[in-house]
């Protein structure tokens, strides 16, 4: 057996401890960014997903500015109708098509119902997923993971482009 100096033993017992901190500090990013892309997705998507007892309907775009279009709201069954309701722009084309929404409660809000309103409201996961396999791949080394990260987001993203 071979004795080392107490310095190298102790530099090696550093270097490990280096190594275990880094692997702690990455995989808290990457569970903060996944967090923080559920987060903002659920913001959104509950209206969607979780619509019993929700007013529910059509929407006709009527006029878009920047970053909102609003139009007339026409409920399905029990609800009422609204004269000027708001949307985002990202998930409507052009003046004068139909789109089906669900109203968010207590406001004139609406967001998009059906499964191009759920991919759409999933969208920011999507990036948090592609974000992730980035410190995935480089910082913790873990390819695969990081490839089923990435692969994960891209889908999600294409489907969502591809619905609306």
């Amino acid at each position: 057996m071979v004795k080392r100096s107490l310095a190298r033993r102790t530099a090696e017992s550093a270097w490990g401890l280096l190594l275990v901190g880094r692997i702690v500090l990455l995989s808290a990013l990457v569970l903060l960014m996944l967090a923080a892309g559920v987060w903002t997705s659920w913001k959104t998507a509950q209206h969607v997903m979780l619509t019993k007892g929700r007013e529910q309907g059509t929407m006709t775009v009527s006029a878009c500015g920047a970053d909102t279009c609003t139009g007339p709201f026409v409920p399905r069954g029990l609800g009422s109708v609204r004269g000027k309701v708001t949307i985002d722009k990202a998930v409507t084309h052009r003046a004068g098509e139909r789109i089906p929404v669900a109203v968010k409660p207590g406001t004139d809000d609406v967001v998009r119902s059906g499964l191009a309103g759920v991919l759409h409201a999933w969208i920011p996961l999507g990036g948090a997923l592609l974000l992730a396999a980035l410190v995935l791949a480089g910082g913790l080394r873990w390819p695969r993971t990081a490839w089923t990260a990435a692969a994960a987001g891209a889908a999600l993203l294409g489907a969502a482009f591809l619905t609306l």
